[in-house]
């Protein structure tokens, strides 16, 4: 603390940050309880373990679910057994290589299971990962018992992920949509390719042993029948696998399309102004205009319109002449002490602030405000409902935004401060097979820009020119 005139303490407005460490417990000594393995804590890792036949959605799922855990700050890494055993067999030739009789193959599999498992003790041990997911077909009651003995050794949760479906239209596009893109098949004959793998499901059908509701009781674990249309869910154990759950039981396939954008120019933007709750500019209220007219001509089916609580967002949304729904979790990011100064006022008033606030942006909170990562926690109620909906517009913030497009673009939370999201421009984000296409539409009603660079020097000595460097012009 610093020492007033009169030799009294002064107090900083400064932030310790928390140090989110995970420590893997295993190599503390802990005494065994008598006739078990390893002790399993509310804080021992999850393996999320795939269960199902080929082109069920397993691998959808499970790239789904790790970036949704990643997004919420929980450390998880995906395990595709499949690109291990490509790295095996360089040169994919048919079916028959799935076959349960080719013991050849069937030892290369079980290397390439073993190979994976072997990688997933190494990222809970020296990546301090907190969930793994261990995406393969898993179709056996012989090689989930594998698993299950490995996390028991390990002290390892286990939860299944069984997708179940016999829906042939389904399984027609599961295949059409992915395995047409896999390694295997690159320069194959279309209707060779959709053979080969048909023969290769029933390679796997012949000994898949579903878990058994009965004799697999004291599992963990959840069933999705035909791609979401009936849940069976069983022993869920802790906060993580409940999450999980509610999330596999939000998402859904339907082809759709979501808008962001963000709300036209205000008055505070023109100013440079962070925050606060003005009314649009005249620029802004045009591109209020504008969007409508763009939005009419996308001729979208059954479209929701949401905004936060703040003005701007709403005098955009008016102009739509639509209905649309306001939600508080989409205001802007609450600057708390910082609210409606420029960047040049933070420094000149707070400059610990401001360069504690460039050292770690994602995890910074204002003083008496948010942090980006508060925001993420604020923010999941509203993805959970975008995963439910079809086609949505959301018009929102600039931090909001960012924080919406690192969730569908599975961007870390280091870089997702930085995303940019100018003014005056639509993103419509279409779902794909394992990811999201985004198509930026500028709709040519200029605006100040807002975008704030990651300053290179982020030291709480640095002199003011050099802590300003980044910061867009403003009036």
């Amino acid at each position: 603390m610093a020492l007033t005139a009169d030799g009294s303490e002064q107090k900083e407005l400064t932030q310790t940050p928390l140090l989110k460490i995970w420590v893997p417990w295993m190599g503390c000594n802990l005494n065994r309880r008598r006739g078990s393995s390893v002790p399993q804590f509310c804080n021992s890792p999850t393996m999320i373990v795939m269960v199902g036949l080929p082109a069920r959605g397993k691998t959808y799922i499970s790239k789904k679910l790790t970036r949704y855990l990643n997004w919420i700050g929980v450390p998880t890494k995906m395990f595709n057994v499949g690109q291990y055993r490509r790295e095996a067999v360089k040169i994919y030739k048919n079916f028959e290589f799935f076959k349960q009789d080719n013991e050849e193959a069937m030892n290369i599999r079980k290397a390439c299971a073993a190979a994976a498992l072997k990688d997933v003790t190494a990222y809970f041990t020296k990546e301090q990962g907190q969930v793994a997911v261990f995406d393969a077909t898993n179709t056996t009651c012989e090689r989930r018992a594998i698993i299950l003995n490995f996390a028991k050794e390990k002290g390892y949760k286990v939860f299944f992920v069984e997708s179940i479906c016999e829906d042939p239209e389904i399984i027609a596009e599961n295949i059409k949509q992915v395995k047409f893109g896999s390694p295997d098949y690159v320069d194959r004959d279309i209707e060779e390719a959709m053979e080969d793998f048909v023969q290769r499901i029933e390679c796997y059908r012949a000994s898949y042993t579903s878990i058994d509701d009965d004799k697999d009781r004291k599992l963990s674990y959840i069933k999705i029948f035909d791609v979401g249309s009936r849940y069976l869910v069983n022993q869920v154990q802790d906060h993580i696998q409940s999450r999980i759950v509610y999330y596999l039981m939000n998402i859904h396939v339907t082809p759709r399309s979501i808008y962001l954008t963000r709300h036209g120019e205000s008055e505070l933007n023109l100013l440079g102004r962070i925050g606060g709750d003005s009314g649009l500019s005249p620029r802004g209220q045009k591109y209020a205009n504008a969007l409508a007219i763009f939005i009419k001509s996308q001729n979208i089916k059954d479209l929701k319109v949401w905004t936060s609580h703040m003005k701007r967002t709403i005098q955009t949304a008016e102009a739509l002449g639509v209905q649309y729904e306001q939600w508080k979790a989409l205001n802007e990011i609450d600057a708390g002490v910082c609210e409606e100064l420029t960047y040049e006022e933070i420094q000149r008033d707070f400059p610990s602030e401001f360069a504690l606030r460039d050292q770690d942006k994602y995890r910074y909170r204002y003083p008496k405000g948010e942090s980006y990562e508060d925001m993420v926690h604020r923010l999941e109620p509203v993805i959970m409902e975008l995963e439910r909906q079809e086609n949505v517009l959301v018009i929102c913030h600039q931090a909001i935004m960012r924080c919406l497009l690192a969730y569908f673009l599975d961007k870390p939370g280091d870089e997702l401060p930085y995303l940019r999201c100018p003014l005056h421009t639509t993103l419509k984000l279409t779902p794909v097979a394992y990811g999201c296409k985004v198509e930026p539409f500028f709709l040519n009603i200029e605006a100040v820009n807002t975008h704030r660079e990651r300053p290179v020097n982020v030291s709480v000595n640095r002199n003011q020119d050099e802590a300003l460097q980044t910061v867009p012009d403003h009036i």
